[in-house]
């Protein structure tokens, strides 16, 4: 029996260190896995966007940064693509990532020079030249494509691995004659992200502006949105006046929240605006009328109109009892 005992307790002791190892190594392959994740295939570029305007036959060079801020050697591959307007409508490229693919009416990807893959060191910086031949015979207007960096694998021929890559947009205007069109399809007062006129605080407020591109070249409105409580006014803001201003892509819409400050309390508000857009300095103006009446006020207001009601209620019924009794005293 003891030696039986003993038997189970060494088989039990055994199994108890082969789990413990094998828990202790898919750990530790598991924390090398994740070590590697994050310090390879990381890559940064600058600049996110560039602007820039050519003449038919012109030839121009973009340059982008891209750095390895991780601790191992990165293999990268520069890849080509065209964009077009994501259907969100918030100014996101949506991505065209068949490389056989191009962009119907706006395809830079057909101006551009393919670009090598390189090495980057840890920690290496390197200054990549994008080069551009806009074709003698190009028509005036814009054209718009990515340049993505994507880690591959040195021993895989190439391939892209699953790490994300970075992405360098070009915006490019070609000069010539072309016609701008921007439309204001929507100005509306929001609460809480809800389309509304009669808003129950002053909480939460803001503006959707949403405009539409009916040209063949990208467009970047810009201006004022001031809001007027009587005759003061309480709030100003600018609208897409940095210095590089979002843009509107041709055959397509783009709208903006914009956040409407010191709406303070009961009342009558006016929103108004001014937007500037195009290579002439066209303008486009919106006004937009809203009411701030606080639920307490409406509550109150009710108290007070069923107070009003039943009084007159108590009114009615009293003269008519009054009436009563004359009658029967006669």
């Amino acid at each position: 029996m003891r030696t039986r005992q003993s038997i189970k307790n060494i088989a039990a002791a055994s199994l108890v260190a082969v789990v413990g190892l094998s828990v202790a190594f898919v750990g530790q392959s598991y924390a090398q896995q994740a070590a590697t994740s994050s310090t390879a295939n990381t890559l940064k570029v600058s600049p996110l966007r560039t602007d820039v305007t050519a003449d038919p036959g012109e030839t121009k060079t973009v340059k982008i940064i891209v750095t390895n801020p991780s601790n191992a050697e990165v293999s990268v591959k520069p890849i080509q693509n065209d964009f077009v307007a994501d259907d969100k409508e918030d100014g996101s490229p949506a991505i065209i990532l068949d490389e056989n693919e191009y962009s119907k009416s706006n395809s830079l990807k057909r101006f551009l020079v393919p670009l090598e893959s390189f090495n980057l060191a840890s920690g290496e910086t390197k200054v990549v030249e994008a080069t551009i031949n806009v074709p003698s015979n190009a028509e005036a207007g814009g054209y718009f494509g990515a340049i993505r960096f994507a880690p591959t694998a040195p021993d895989a021929g190439g391939q892209v691995n699953m790490s994300p890559s970075v992405a360098s947009i070009i915006l490019l205007r070609v000069n010539g004659q072309v016609s701008e069109k921007l439309e204001l399809t929507d100005f509306q007062v929001l609460q809480d992200s809800k389309a509304t006129n009669y808003l129950l605080s002053d909480q939460s407020v803001s503006m959707l502006v949403r405009f539409k591109n009916n040209s063949k070249v990208q467009l970047a409105p810009f201006g004022s949105i001031s809001v007027q409580k009587g005759d003061k006014v309480v709030y100003n803001a600018n609208f897409n006046n940095s210095e590089q201003k979002d843009m509107v892509l041709p055959a397509s819409a783009r709208r903006w929240e914009v956040p409407l400050k010191d709406i303070d309390g009961f009342g009558k508000y006016t929103v108004s605006a001014t937007f500037t857009y195009g290579s002439a300095n066209q303008t486009l103006e919106a006004t937009q009328v809203f009411w701030v009446i606080p639920l307490p006020i409406i509550i109150g207001s009710l108290i007070g109109l069923a107070v009003v009601i039943g009084l007159i209620v108590l009114l009615i019924v009293r003269s008519k009892r009054q009436k009563g009794s004359i009658k029967l005293g006669k």
